[in-house]
């Protein structure tokens, strides 16, 4: 068994998150790329694999999607970058062959964007069903993290929550925030505060 952490990156343009990509200039929050870590459920809990693939994003007329100025200065990635990418599909299918049957863990619900709005964007039908994945907030909630300090934080702080290094790690990169939430996860479970049970179910109330 591993545990497996994800993140992506998805298209905004300013403004957009507060009119929650309602805006008439607003893109879609179309996946562009794909960030995975699988990691070991034993000591020292190291990653084992990485996974980081660049997906084009296609609109809901079938056409790419050209990424706002503001999405190229957080994320690094460019139009070029984006047009030379993955499917959505074939993204998809490379992240359910890496996850294999463990469920995919995320900091909020990344699969709305990834399996929600891109799939129905794309017309495509997502080999990964929503309920493999899960929010790795329950994680940090059955770990003792006080519900008023979750809502303050995203991914790319919660190493320096714990007060783990940082500094290697690349915010607005899906690996490098995948990678932030398996140095937690890894702590965690060091700490043992979580187990490698609680990484088989999502929710803190579902056995």
């Amino acid at each position: 068994m591993g545990v497996i952490l994800l993140d992506t990156e998805f298209l905004v343009s300013p403004g957009a998150p507060q009119r929650f990509w309602n805006g008439p200039r607003d893109p879609d929050p179309l996946v562009a790329q794909i960030g995975a870590v699988r990691l070991a459920t034993e000591a020292p809990f190291a990653e084992e694999e990485t996974l980081r693939i660049a997906v084009t994003p296609v609109d809901r007329h079938g056409g790419n999607v050209a990424p706002d100025p503001l999405f190229t200065k957080l994320t690094g990635l460019t139009e070029q970058d984006l047009d030379a990418g993955e499917t959505l599909g074939a993204a998809l299918e490379a992240l359910a062959d890496f996850a294999g049957d463990d469920l995919i863990w995320s900091w909020g619900k990344d699969e709305l964007n990834l399996v929600g709005v891109s799939c129905a964007a794309a017309g495509i039908v997502s080999p990964l069903p929503m309920r493999r994945f899960a929010n790795f907030c329950d994680l940090c909630l059955r770990a003792g993290m006080p519900y008023d300090d979750l809502v303050t934080l995203r991914s790319p702080a919660l190493p320096g929550y714990y007060g783990l290094p940082s500094g290697d790690l690349t915010a607005h990169d899906a690996l490098g925030d995948a990678r932030a939430l398996a140095r937690v996860a890894a702590h965690l479970l060091a700490e043992g505060k979580l187990t490698p049970a609680d990484f088989t179910y999502p929710g803190e109330d579902r056995q």
